[in-house]
């Protein structure tokens, strides 16, 4: 194969196709026509002489010859980016960039605020894209389609970056007038009722089972290790409504402490601390290796965790 002969754009229609596994989707990624892209499908079989994708019952699968591609294309077309990308400087002032950041509800009520601020403040022709979990996937990220996640997560694919934003511990959060706030400890708290809260990672949520403990989280693992369970009367992925319940319904809320601080000046609330241990949570951004050389996101991942600091 003479390589001199060979249209690079065909590589990054593999890496496209071998993504996606659906030529409409790669066509769309592209913003080429169908047609375009199934030519150039077309024209990576006869260069490599393999089907490379295949029509199954579970749809479009590569190939183990596309499957032994698929890491050599992209670290190719990594290296090929990071050389093409230069050392431009991030114009911060003048910028009219967009930035589209998948962030928990948590991060959102707690980080964002921060980092706005400081946007506003230093890029004032910045702009944020705000998605929820459920609005993005793996993919997307991976694609460069969205510049950052911010979240908990429990597993990530190795190609991510990532980095620590912090670690919090977990607060309760009542009404000022629950009559547990006068004698809080382990047995107040499990007579108590509760409301739940929590969405890590991507993707559509599912209805909890609250015999589940393992699909429960932090708190309810925290007490399954004491041999205890408490009385969740609601399951929410919002935390503000959450916080709401706490103090209409005398629920006790039990989340990480930088979101029950919002209400630290709020005499309706009290916190205080669980009458138990609970693991620190970690809050993690991420973001797609494609991104990880350009000078804006640099700029910004850097913002970001000045942001963190003040919170």
């Amino acid at each position: 194969m003479n390589i001199s002969k060979i249209d690079l754009n065909l590589l990054i229609y593999l890496d496209v196709l071998l993504r996606e596994k659906n030529v409409t989707r790669a066509a769309s990624q592209l913003n080429i026509t169908q047609p375009a892209m199934s030519n150039g499908l077309k024209r990576l079989r006869n260069l490599f002489n393999d089907p490379i994708l295949v029509r199954t019952s579970d749809g479009m699968v590569p190939t183990e010859r596309a499957r032994s591609l698929s890491p050599v294309i992209r670290k190719i077309l990594l290296e090929l980016e990071e050389a093409l990308q230069g050392e431009e400087d991030f114009n911060q002032e003048h910028s009219q960039r967009v930035f589209r950041i998948m962030a928990s509800d948590y991060a959102a009520s707690t980080l964002l605020p921060k980092l706005l601020k400081k946007i506003n403040k230093i890029a004032p022709n910045v702009t944020m894209d705000i998605m929820t979990p459920s609005d993005v996937n793996f993919h997307d990220v991976e694609a460069g389609k969205i510049d950052m996640a911010i979240n908990r997560f429990d597993e990530l694919p190795q190609s991510f970056h990532q980095k620590t934003v912090w670690r919090d511990s977990f607060s309760c959060l009542l009404s000022a007038d629950n009559e547990v706030v006068t004698k809080f400890n382990l047995n107040s708290y499990l007579a108590s009722k509760h409301v739940w809260v929590s969405k890590t990672g991507f993707g559509v949520g599912v209805g909890m089972d609250p015999k589940d403990v393992q699909k429960l989280g932090w708190v309810d693992e925290a007490l399954a290790r004491l041999g205890k369970k408490r009385d969740i009367k609601v399951f929410t992925r919002n935390y503000h409504v959450a916080m709401q319940l706490a103090y209409e319904d005398d629920l006790i809320a039990t989340l990480p402490t930088k979101a029950a601080l919002l209400h630290k000046d709020d005499a309706n609330f009290t916190i205080v601390k669980p009458p138990f241990d609970i693991p620190d949570i970690e809050l993690k951004m991420i973001w797609s290796p494609l991104l990880h050389h350009d000078a804006s996101h640099i700029w910004f991942r850097g913002l970001v965790m000045e942001a963190a600091a003040d919170c």
